[in-house]
């Protein structure tokens, strides 16, 4: 039995079966929840749903259900602040923030416009909120008042707003503070008992987004958006909007640390609590294809005249690792590289190291690339010398086919015979490619998560390794970007076929065949500098491959 074909068999029969998922996925994106399934915790008045805030230490946030449209002219006053980095807008109504805006990632580059992170409009719904609970406290929906201030960072180096809330003999003093160069945002809570008796609420901060679809995904792959929450004891979960949709979500943690984020492709926004307590950490269902990701903070008992502050801190960004670091514990993990994180950070640091030699991230890739080649260069050696003998001995195995057609266990046992006669290890030629899978795979969820790649250009018509390649245009009807890329990256996979031992079998070898065109077709989609990992390790392996070959060759001759 020829194993190594049967490796390749299964390898490209489960690539089949990823582009049939992944077709099925794009095609068919979840369908919008009914309107009758909003959250029973809340109460709908018109279009905005009323807290509901009648418990002294609820187990749940109050009712965060959004108005379907924009706000109306008697919603609140939008203050904007600029940063070098950042442009928020706060509405004074609840004091949510509304928008950002990335100034230094463009939306694209033909546009030039800003990423916007949040935003709340017609086409998607995704805002941070705070307030307190457990009694008739400022929230969310109350009224705030802000104070006069600064509202560019200019040439200073931070930049506050300060909003104030009276409701129920409680006074709210929400602050917020930017710092140059920081995506940062500190969010300070002071919280004032006017009243004649002693209080005791809790303080929640969310963020709130629908389940709109984003632009960015390919055909042949896709990336996560939803909640994920981290804490020591339980460490990073993602939560998909469908979990929480069909009440699969986790039960909310109950943590001294940990944080909370809505997570999306090069994007993350979250929050974490600063001051010291029992939090408690959650996802639900808030409103018609409405979800939350948030936190629930004890505040402690206030007596009358008293007053008592928590301290958080919000992050609206790229996933950039340097700045990730500084944020939280473990907040790298929102950078997804999926179950090979392990081997996927190693792999990201060397590639840091290497652009910042080179300063260009397609020749950072293309030397990464080597460097991972060299490394693994005895095992890919090995595997050549295998399948040189194999090719070697094809005839003798097809002769052996042919005697023993219709006995399998005489076919069989010639074929260990002539295994054992040419001194050839039938595992010889896939265990070392079974051994490098790992990295590869690793490699590829890097250049695929890293921001850093984003809109980077290499050289010529690659202005954006992130983005499929398309100097040639788009195919009319299906979309489909054709690119130089993988046009050699296809040409590659069938020198490389070419190369190796003809299959005996004829439905293999025509397997075999086709496999650099359907690749091709994928790759038409990938992102170009995915493509051009894939190119150059294929040409580094012709010529290694060839090589062997020809001094296999030669040592039999």
């Amino acid at each position: 039995m020829d194993i190594k074909r049967t490796v390749l068999l299964v390898v490209f029969s489960l690539s089949l079966l990823m582009l049939w998922e992944n077709w099925n996925r794009y095609s068919n994106p979840p369908q919008p929840a009914s309107a009758e399934a909003a959250n029973p915790t809340t109460t709908a008045t018109k279009d905005v749903a009323v807290p509901q805030v009648t418990a002294p230490a609820p187990a749940a946030v109050p009712g965060a259900e959004l108005p379907a449209t924009g706000p109306s002219s008697g919603s609140g006053q939008i203050i904007s602040l600029s940063t070098d980095l950042l442009k928020l807008e706060i509405n004074t109504l609840g004091g949510d923030i509304t928008r950002v805006e990335l100034l230094q990632h463009q939306d694209d580059k033909a546009s030039g416009r800003p990423v916007v992170l949040l935003q709340k409009n017609d086409h998607l719904t995704y805002v941070a909120q705070s307030g307190l609970i457990g009694g008739d406290f400022p929230n969310h929906r109350s009224a705030f008042v802000a104070r006069d201030g600064v509202r560019d960072l200019g040439s200073g180096d931070t930049l506050q707003l300060v909003l104030d809330s009276e409701q129920g003999g409680v006074r709210v003093t929400k602050t917020y503070t930017l710092k140059r160069g920081e995506y940062d945002i500190g969010i300070q809570h002071s919280v004032e008992n006017r009243g004649p008796t002693a209080i005791t609420p809790s303080l929640y901060a969310q963020l709130v987004r629908d389940d709109s679809k984003l632009g960015g995904d390919s055909y042949f792959y896709t990336t996560f958006t939803g909640p994920a929450i981290y804490t020591d004891a339980e460490k990073y979960r993602k939560v998909s909007f469908e979990d929480i949709e069909k009440g699969k979500n986790p039960v909310a943690a109950r943590t001294p640390d940990g944080w909370v984020a809505m997570v999306q492709h090069y994007f993350v926004a979250a929050f974490a609590p600063l001051s010291k307590g029992d939090h408690e950490l959650f996802t639900r269902k808030v409103g018609p294809r409405l979800y939350a990701v948030g936190a629930i903070m004890p505040v402690g008992q206030i007596a009358p005249n008293a007053s008592a502050t928590h301290e958080g801190k919000f992050y609206a960004g790229p996933q950039e690792s340097v700045m990730l670091d500084k944020f939280a514990t473990d907040f790298d993990l929102v950078k997804d590289y999926g179950w090979l994180t392990l081997i996927a950070k190693p792999i990201f640091w060397l590639m840091t190291q290497l652009h910042a030699l080179l300063g260009n991230w397609g020749w950072t890739i293309i030397f990464l690339t080597i460097l991972i080649k060299l490394a693994f260069f005895p095992l890919s050696a090995a595997s050549y010398r295998s399948m040189a003998k194999m090719k070697l001995v094809t005839p003798k195995m097809t002769a052996i086919r042919e005697r023993h057609q219709g006995d399998p266990q005489k076919m069989n046992a010639a074929m260990m015979e002539l295994y054992k006669t040419e001194k050839i290890n039938p595992l010889g030629g896939c265990l070392p490619i079974v051994v490098q899978i790992p990295v590869f795979i690793a490699l590829y969820w890097v250049l695929l998560a890293s921001v850093e790649m984003r809109h980077a250009p290499w050289l010529g018509w690659i202005h954006d390794l992130s983005a499929p390649d398309t100097l040639f245009g788009t195919l009319p009807g299906i979309d489909m970007p054709i690119g130089l890329l993988p046009i050699i990256m296809a040409a590659s996979m069938y020198v490389q076929t070419k190369l190796n031992p003809t299959p005996p079998d004829p439905i293999q070898a025509k397997v075999m065949m086709i496999m650099p065109l359907v690749f091709s077709f994928m790759f038409f989609y990938f992102p170009s500098g995915l493509v051009l990992y894939w190119v150059v390790n294929n040409i580094l392996s012709i010529a290694q491959q060839w090589v062997i070959t020809k001094q296999s060759e030669a040592g039999k001759a």
